[in-house]
């Protein structure tokens, strides 16, 4: 058992679509979900909390299809649901989530370090890189869950190298990703790797694949060109 699972809430709320999480149970966190830009409340653990190493923000993704991928519509339609800084308060905001394999056409969730936005440019990403997983469909709700868990439980001991975890919810199949800082240290993304394999009980014939941010930002492309480590 991992060591949050006893502080689980009990109000799963599996079927909520995440835009309706903006309203009423996620304002109690103190975020406002409206405007990416405006002013937040600090966020910090309650009376009697078990306080996280870090604070982290949940982000919320999903492309309409007809429209372009580039930064500029990412960055204006990427949603900031809120942030936790407890193991409670990660439960209360996660049960209100919808799970990933429950969403449908191109959407994404993340959960980063408070401070740190979902994308290759921000200062603490743009010299870091990610590992990839792809995952046939039907895994990743599962998967999702165990490395959120890993993240905080601070289990792949890489001092302050990971910015973040996301899921990338696809029409073929579903990929998940962690990212940290320093794409060219390859102790500690070998660590990481070798810590995904243990913590997502991968077999050990699984293709992992890597890839820098400099990289994704040259393609404009998140998973196509990695380099792929067995």
């Amino acid at each position: 058992m991992n060591q949050f699972d006893h502080l689980k809430d009990d109000d799963t709320g599996d079927n909520e679509d995440p835009a309706a999480t903006r309203e009423g149970k996620m304002d109690s966190s103190g975020v406002n979900n409206h405007n990416n830009n405006v002013r937040r409340k600090a966020i910090s653990p309650g009376a009697g909390e078990h306080p996280l190493q870090y604070n982290y923000t949940f982000w919320y993704f999903r492309r309409t299809p007809s429209r372009p991928a580039n930064t500029q519509s990412y960055e204006q339609n990427i949603r900031q649901i809120g942030t936790v800084a407890s193991v409670e308060q990660f439960w209360k905001l996660y049960s209100h989530l919808v799970r990933p394999g429950d969403l449908i056409g191109h959407s994404d969730f993340h959960i980063f370090k408070e401070g740190i936005k979902p994308m290759w440019e921000d200062e603490a990403n743009k010299n870091g890189g990610k590992w990839i997983i792809r995952l046939r469909k039907g895994l990743a709700s599962r998967f999702w869950e165990n490395i959120i868990l890993a993240m905080l439980g601070e289990q792949f001991m890489v001092g302050e190298e990971i910015c973040g975890v996301v899921v990338s919810i696809r029409f073929q199949e579903d990929i998940l990703s962690i990212w940290n800082k320093t794409a060219n240290d390859q102790v500690t993304t070998s660590r990481i790797r070798d810590t995904l394999r243990r913590v997502l009980n991968l077999p050990p014939n699984t293709i992992m694949e890597y890839k820098t941010h400099n990289d994704s930002l040259k393609d404009n492309s998140s998973f196509r060109n990695t380099k792929i480590a067995l």
